[in-house]
């Protein structure tokens, strides 16, 4: 009789306390939503968007970053001016350089984190900064700082791409 009620409490406990949830801390205003297909959106359909800054462990982790959020914001609709090789760069000069791509936005950020956790399950773990400036003004449009983790079983790359997209949610 007790096995029919504490097991399925036992399974869902489990279940749940396994389960991760990405933190996002975000500016107010979300991120904005512009389509290069609609005439209107000009400029402001077009991102330059430059290498994250990486401040953790892994080597490259900044570029493998930038490039999974190039895909996130292609499939947005938006048209992105990779400048993934670059070196960090002053946010004058990343202006100056969005100006010249033609962008109505350009988009910077830092990786602190993004590795497998030590231990028997390796879960994947990523800490993502992502901020979107104006390219006119230079002035901060959107910001957001997200972790995250997950399975043992899944990716650094999947983890880093579900929080991201995530983050771009309004």
């Amino acid at each position: 009789m007790w096995r029919g009620r504490v097991l399925p409490a036992l399974l869902i406990s489990l279940m749940l306390g396994g389960c991760t949830a990405a933190k996002i801390a975000a500016t107010e205003k979300g991120f904005p939503k512009a389509s290069v297909k609609s005439p209107s959106a000009g400029k402001k359909g077009v991102i330059t968007l430059f290498a994250l800054e990486n401040f953790s462990d892994t080597p490259g982790a900044g570029v493998r970053a930038a490039n999974l959020l190039y895909g996130i914001l292609t499939a947005e609709g938006y048209r992105i001016v990779p400048r993934l090789k670059m070196p960090p760069l002053s946010l004058k000069k990343a202006e100056e350089i969005a100006k010249a791509d033609g962008a109505g936005y350009f988009m910077t950020g830092g990786i602190s984190e993004w590795r497998y956790k030590n231990g028997i399950d390796a879960e994947p773990a990523v800490s993502v900064r992502l901020t979107l400036y104006d390219a006119r003004s230079g002035r901060v449009v959107w910001s957001a700082t997200g972790s995250d983790s997950d399975w043992g079983n899944a990716t650094i790359a999947v983890t880093a791409q579900n929080l991201m997209k995530e983050m771009l949610e309004p």
